[in-house]
């Protein structure tokens, strides 16, 4: 029937991503319009600000790795180079992470916050505890190819101890894809690790580890809600009675992400704003790498969780062009 004909083509141009996002790839887009834009843009008397966050937001991002080969083309200069001449600060670090492809981003986060003294974990906690199998893929690919090295060794040489073995699981990909959920299953694992913490004096972390970072998200929540009924405590006031440091931070957030990933980055988005100083780098990273997949949702949980707008937080911590240009990504007031 032609219903049948005209609901595949539907299908086959449906975004293959999550609709949530507050960008969206732009109708009637050209790329060397928007190339010689923002050519005058930055060659002009002082850069044209609005200019650039006008056009670098209201793109997706595979429009804008268009747009940065139409502008080489065009100046025979790379646009990650001119904007780094041409901006400065926060606003730049956002500009030149519109222009990075997600996997690319990902990967430069996570080779960031391994350099110099100390190993930044809350970054690698976030970025392994919420991303997909395909992302880790995709993020350990580009590692490869830009360094020639394995993300999970270089990994094993920056970290240490359970927080290793847990992160590297996740590093690995080896949760389980499937979506079906096997109740049975969930109730011998919920009791597994009521037997390792709650039970028991002193924790096995292993069968923790074990669990959180191999069954699927779909097995993860019948788990939470089986591990309710057996110890009569949620499984993340388990884990935060039982366990401390870097540990507990990263399976607290695996927790966080199988329950809810948007209200797990709209929890990080308030952290990141509040109080006395803002955590900018955390702020651009959440609002950049969720923008086309599920920042809608943030703003829904946000609003939820915290009782105003995500957008009303920014206007109120941030400033100047980086605060315009974050405002631009979040799109409306809810």
């Amino acid at each position: 029937s032609i219903y049948f004909q005209d609901d595949l083509e539907s299908l086959v141009d449906s975004p293959s991503y999550s609709a949530r996002g507050t960008i969206k790839p732009k109708a009637n887009f050209d790329a060397e319009k928007d190339a010689a834009a923002l050519k005058d843009a930055i060659e002009g008397l002082g850069t044209n600000e609005k200019v650039l966050i006008e056009i670098l937001t209201q793109r997706s991002n595979d429009q804008r790795q268009l747009i940065c080969k139409a502008y080489e083309k065009a100046t025979g200069r790379t646009l990650e180079k001119d904007l780094k001449g041409d901006t400065g600060g926060n606003f730049e670090k956002l500009l030149l992470a519109l222009i990075t492809p997600p996997a690319a981003y990902d990967c430069h986060e996570v080779t960031r916050a391994m350099k110099g003294a100390g190993t930044k974990d809350c970054i690698l906690i976030e970025i392994f505890a919420s991303r997909s199998k395909q992302q880790i893929k995709a993020l350990k690919d580009v590692y490869l190819n830009e360094t020639k090295k394995d993300l999970i060794e270089k990994l094993g040489s920056e970290v240490s101890g359970d927080f290793s073995k847990a992160l590297i699981l996740l590093a690995k990909g080896e949760r389980d894809g499937s979506d079906s959920v096997d109740v049975g299953k969930a109730k011998e694992d919920a009791e597994t690790l009521y037997k390792a913490g709650e039970k028991k004096w002193g924790t096995d972390e292993s069968k923790f580890i074990e669990i959180l970072c191999k069954r699927s998200i779909p097995q993860l929540r019948q788990i939470l809600i089986e591990y309710k009924n057996i110890s009569g405590k949620t499984l993340q006031q388990s884990i935060e009675g039982e366990m401390s440091g870097e540990l507990e931070e990263l399976l607290v957030a695996v927790v966080k992400c199988a329950k809810s990933l948007p209200a797990y980055f709209a929890e990080l988005l308030h952290e990141s704003m509040k109080g006395g100083g803002t955590d900018e780098s955390t702020l651009t990273r959440i609002m950049v790498s969720r923008s086309e997949i599920d920042l809608l949702d943030i703003r829904a949980e946000f609003k939820k969780l915290y009782q105003h707008s995500l957008r009303s937080d920014i206007e109120s911590d941030v400033s100047g062009e980086y605060g315009d240009c974050l405002k631009a990504i979040c799109g409306g007031d809810d």
